[in-house]
């Protein structure tokens, strides 16, 4: 082994599926706190939050982190969505923000 650790983007909802895979006896405080937040605020399951970041990054060439962030929120407006897409710093298309938000409401219909 390297002892290279690898690093990867999570969003909320996998990070509840992979406290809940440890075991909440297993988990120490903080693992807990992470846990019952990842609860309250996971708003799809892990392996649609996974699909949808995928999309969000294939299909409309976002960012991972901008994606994730946009899962973790799944935001129900264009404005809300333009706080996440480099602060609003850069001028994205109105077209492009309501495919993401059709994509977005897709995924919202699924749960």
């Amino acid at each position: 082994m390297s002892g290279k650790t690898k690093e990867k983007i999570l969003t909320v909802p996998e990070v509840k599926r992979i406290l809940e895979r440890v075991g909440e006896e297993n988990l120490d405080q903080f693992q807990r706190r992470a846990l019952d937040y990842a609860s309250k605020f996971a708003r799809l399951d892990a392996k649609s939050s996974r699909k949808l970041v995928k999309n969000l990054v294939k299909e409309h060439a976002l960012e991972e982190v901008e994606a994730v962030q946009i899962v973790n929120c799944m935001p129900g407006s264009i404005e809300e969505i333009r706080v996440f897409l480099a602060g609003g710093r850069k001028i994205v298309e109105t077209k492009k923000l309501e495919d993401i938000l059709k994509v977005l409401d897709e995924f919202r219909t699924r749960e």
